[in-house]
């Protein structure tokens, strides 16, 4: 099929193109916290067909039902990163998916090499202004209970974006319905994964 041919296939086509070409791999959803990666993870799953993990809904279970807040204020963060390695390995190992982790966990080198060797990984990318935004209607996000949740976000941001920077794929994460967001995943996947564009890297232009 010809690359104009393929800009105009029919979606499910793609999508059914899409999965064959994962090969048994998950796709990963990384980035800072209220870029939407259960909510876009979870329709992006809805079109591929594939299942939808969120692993810190997974992290919560493997711990009697605490909240994410609960483990931090009860355990620490050391312990939850340690905790949130080991269920986002033995959840690349299971059934292949698509899979939505926390903020801090892709800064983990071993991390991101499971990721690299089981998953393909996209970047769910959003300025600090929209973060911001949408962190501040929830009271559930353990790193921002300071004083400044605006300097939090823009250390965070600083932190992390180099590291997030190396996930196979960049989608902007932008104030457009989800649906938006999720197409922008499936053409990106496509043009990697499909049509050999290694530069299938959306910034939400188009």
């Amino acid at each position: 099929m010809s690359d104009a041919a393929a800009q105009h296939a029919p979606s499910d086509a793609r999508e059914t193109a899409i999965v064959a070409a994962l090969g048994g791999r998950s796709i990963v959803l990384v980035g800072m916290m209220g870029v939407g990666k259960s909510t876009v993870g979870r329709r992006l799953a809805t079109r591929l067909h594939l299942p939808f993990v969120d692993a810190d809904h997974e992290i919560e279970v493997a711990h009697a039902g605490m909240t994410i807040p609960e483990i931090f204020a009860e355990h620490g963060e050391p312990y939850f990163r340690e905790g949130e390695a080991r269920v986002i390995a033995r959840l690349l190992d299971g059934t292949p998916g698509v899979l939505a982790t926390g903020g801090g966990a892709y800064m983990r080198e071993d991390t991101r090499q499971r990721i690299r060797d089981k998953a393909v990984s996209i970047w769910l990318k959003a300025e600090p202004d929209v973060i911001l935004r949408r962190i501040r209607r929830r009271a559930d996000r353990p790193l921002l209970q300071t004083e400044d949740p605006a300097g939090t976000i823009r250390r965070l941001i600083e932190i992390r974006y180099p590291l997030y920077q190396e996930a196979d794929l960049t989608v902007l994460s932008r104030d457009e319905p989800h649906e938006k967001v999720v197409s922008d995943c499936v053409d990106a996947l496509y043009g990697a994964l499909c049509r050999g564009d290694a530069s299938a890297q959306l910034e939400g232009s188009q």
